[in-house]
């Protein structure tokens, strides 16, 4: 009976490490899955070349999060380590990604730390108002959007009420497209 309780919680302790292993390198693991199934949907066989070549393209138009990740990685123009390899080998492998986040994180527990913005889903006057300025003016930068011309928490929220359908429906289209 003991033995099979000490398995039971082997068990769950394996899974208890699973789960948080994937959901502690969100932005690496989210990042690199997208770069290695848009490689393996375009080409044939990986190698180390061409997985790097798409690792700097994919640097090169990231933006937030994913932008400070190819800066940890060296694979945007101002970082000032270069540790590509370290993915672009594994990756032209085919090692699962969270695997290579795992190994990274060694290297770098910053990679790890990096968390993706929670997205807002209630744009109601009420839901805004709640939210702090600071918030309210990075749902703007994150768009593209500035306000130049707000002087009060009620111009912020006005602002965003009028440009959210536009950029939600093309947030929308950009993950549908991911799925």
């Amino acid at each position: 009976m003991s033995v099979t309780n000490a398995v039971d919680v082997l068990l769950l302790l394996c899974v208890v490490f699973a789960v948080t292993g994937a959901e502690e390198c969100e932005v690496c693991v989210g990042f690199l899955d997208r770069l290695y199934q848009s490689l393996v949907a375009s080409h044939k066989e990986l190698s180390t070349a061409l997985v790097e070549e798409g690792l700097m393209k994919a640097c090169a138009e990231a933006t937030g999060k994913e932008n400070r990740l190819c800066y940890y990685l060296g694979a945007s123009s101002d970082a000032a380590a270069k540790v590509t390899g370290e993915v672009s080998r594994p990756l032209s492998a085919h090692v699962p990604v969270q695997k290579i986040c795992q190994r990274l994180q060694q290297r770098d527990q910053q990679i790890c730390d990096l968390r993706y913005e929670q997205q807002v889903l209630d744009w109601s006057r009420e839901a805004l108002s709640k939210m702090r300025v600071l918030d309210l003016k990075r749902v703007l930068a994150s768009w593209g959007e500035e306000c130049q011309a707000c002087l009060e928490k009620s111009d912020l929220i006005d602002l965003i009420q009028e440009v959210a359908p536009k950029h939600n429906t093309a947030q929308t289209r950009m993950h549908s497209d991911e799925l």
